[in-house]
């Protein structure tokens, strides 16, 4: 199959909420409990601000989106980030999160960005994994302070120098 990254288009509002949709209903990949409208890709869009948002393409439909946002608003952190990304689960294990995350490192790199923070929940194992693949170690833990239908876990911190 063929896939296609580029920068994300107010058109890909429907697709990208959908997958991420997808997450809150079955995964702990997404912390909301509740579907989201497409006003919260706007919300994505003012986080990610200049810096790059990309989505996932096969034939023409949005597979996956990952963006880049600023970890802290004070220009002491300018040098780190945090990244995002969800991918469809039919398109998991492809290598496409690890595409997209070396693009999103590339990008990183010419914004003179040298850290990269990644947070998720403890039950999510796939991406935990992920991350400890693609270079990232644990760097913090946050005991049982997200609770999602009615299950309590951890968020985990993890950092990878570039």
């Amino acid at each position: 199959m063929d896939y296609n990254i580029r920068n994300v288009q107010d058109r890909d509002a429907p697709g990208i909420i959908s997958l991420f949709n997808y997450y809150i209903d079955h995964t702990f990949a997404a912390y909301p409990e509740k579907r989201l409208d497409e006003k919260m890709f706007f919300m994505f869009k003012e986080v990610v601000h200049e810096y790059p948002f990309y989505v996932i393409e096969a034939h023409n439909q949005v597979i996956g989106f990952g963006f880049l946002h600023r970890y802290n608003p004070f220009e002491t952190f300018n040098r780190v980030a945090e990244v995002s990304y969800f991918i469809h689960p039919d398109h998991i294990g492809k290598g496409l999160g690890t595409v997209l995350l070396n693009r999103l490192i590339e990008d990183a790199k010419k914004m003179q960005i040298d850290t990269l923070l990644a947070h998720m929940s403890s039950k999510n194992e796939v991406s935990i994994a992920f991350h400890k693949k693609n270079g990232f170690k644990e760097c913090g833990r946050f005991i049982k302070i997200g609770k999602k239908h009615g299950v309590d876990f951890d968020v985990v911190w993890m950092q990878r120098f570039i």
